[in-house]
């Protein structure tokens, strides 16, 4: 943010915190209470307007902070806190977004953490670190130091804590710090770290005399030693400033602003179709044969000669290999449902996806069409079959990338769907001699 805004000759504000949600609900001696004290330190010397600040928590101890400040505020899931900071930073960049989350957050939401960081997206966190999850229990964190005692590390906590400061500043951060409750620092740190116009985070650590303080013998001395012992400095880690992600996208996209996301491309019918009632197709193959593409010129074709038309693909997250299937949907009018529960048209062209439309071609009636290509095993079915060989067709023994094309167009021959001259068109001139030698296959 780039605090101050306040209004010219307005009047400044004493303070940021509502006298009647007082006092602080924490525990004796917990440094949550100490945190937010600086924190309203902090915003009294910006002067940021409250209508333009907003709190955002999660889950724990430091959840419940929001609602002693007169400013706007967002409460949501344990770790996702930095996420729906950044959204609204994205939508309305104008705002002030603070960040308040526990060690806890950091590490069940890190990865939010490190990409807000990485993209240096406008916000600032402020980080109630007090090494334990204290409200659910004492169990260990990202942060519990080597062998801390927890209820969930009752012999020794064996992890290197997460250097949270150090991991934000690593990937992209304009300003890190980390201090203390205990530190004269803090409220100027946040204050460095609200004014900056990146990602901003002071990490604080403090004591939860629920927990962990009392378990660990844990004392201002005792946490000073074990920052040392950690290699953790205190103050500031980074402050290298650099473009704010929202500003950069604006920038970047500035000639866009009111221009649709995906240029249109309207269909224009050119051809009638005398079909009266949906037509399913199911096209079975495998990748890299074109199933989808000639799936893609089969719906073309139907909405150019003014038909409703839909397409579905599946294939395995492999990709280019194994089996590939479409299911295309012509109607002339608008279809609701895009299922086909049982195809009017199967085109069962190669061994890959033979097994996804078996047990559908054994359940089809006599008023259903199955186009089997010759290379893969017939299946008893009461549907009106017809094998292509594709291998006899001088030219295209061996490219099989135009067999669903050649198999399409012989499809729509024999139901009259739509004219062929708009799928001739839809494929595309180059194309024009699969289309051909498929108009041609018995």
């Amino acid at each position: 943010m780039t605090p101050p805004d306040a209004p010219r000759g307005s009047i400044a504000l004493p303070t940021y915190l509502d006298p009647a949600t007082l006092p602080f609900p924490f525990c004796p001696g917990c440094g949550h209470g100490t945190i937010l004290e600086h924190l309203d330190k902090a915003l009294v010397r910006l002067q940021v307007d409250p209508k333009k600040l907003v709190l955002v928590t999660d889950i724990g101890c430091s959840g419940l902070s929001d609602k002693f400040f007169t400013t706007n505020a967002f409460h949501g899931l344990h770790g996702r806190s930095v996420t729906y900071a950044t959204g609204m930073k994205l939508a309305r960049p104008e705002l002030h977004v603070v960040v308040l989350m526990g060690d806890g957050g950091c590490g069940i939401g890190g990865h939010h953490l490190i990409n807000a960081a990485r993209r240096n997206i406008g916000i600032t966190v402020v980080v109630f670190n007090n090494m334990n999850y204290g409200m659910t229990g004492g169990q260990h964190s990202v942060s519990t130091p080597p062998l801390g005692v927890t209820t969930t590390t009752p012999l020794g906590q064996l992890e290197r804590p997460m250097d949270i400061a150090g991991t934000v500043a690593l990937n992209g951060a304009s300003f890190a710090a980390r201090t203390t409750t205990f530190h004269p620092d803090v409220t100027d740190l946040m204050v460095r770290a609200m004014s900056n116009d990146g990602f901003s985070l002071v990490d604080v650590w403090e004591l939860c005399t629920a927990y962990y303080a009392t378990t660990n013998k844990l004392s201002r001395k005792s946490m000073e030693g074990l920052l040392e012992s950690l290699s953790f400095p205190t103050g500031v880690i980074v402050d290298q400033p650099r473009i704010e992600y929202a500003k950069g996208y604006r920038a970047q996209s500035a000639d866009l602003v009111g221009q649709p996301a995906m240029v249109s491309r309207p269909i224009t019918p050119q051809w009638n179709s005398a079909l009266r009632r949906p037509l399913s197709w199911v096209i079975a193959g495998a990748a890299g044969k074109r199933i989808g593409s000639a799936a893609g010129a089969l719906a073309r074709g139907g909405v150019m000669s003014g038909l409703w038309a839909t397409q579905r693909n599946d294939y395995p997250v492999t990709v280019r290999t194994g089996f590939s299937l479409s299911e295309v949907i012509l109607s002339p009018e608008e279809i609701l449902f895009t299922g086909i529960p049982s195809p009017d048209v199967v085109l069962d062209l190669f061994p890959e996806g033979h097994g996804k439309v078996a047990g559908r071609i054994e359940a089809l009636g006599p008023e259903a069409r199955v186009y089997r290509s010759a290379n893969v095993a017939a299946v008893e079915t009461r549907a009106k079959v017809t094998t292509l060989e594709f291998a006899a067709v001088k030219g295209f023994e061996r490219k099989k990338e135009s067999w669903t094309l050649m198999a399409v167009a012989a499809a729509l021959r024999d139901t009259g769907a739509y004219p062929i001259d708009a799928f001739r068109q839809a494929a595309g001139e180059g194309n024009a001699d699969a289309v051909e030698a498929g108009l041609g296959l018995d």
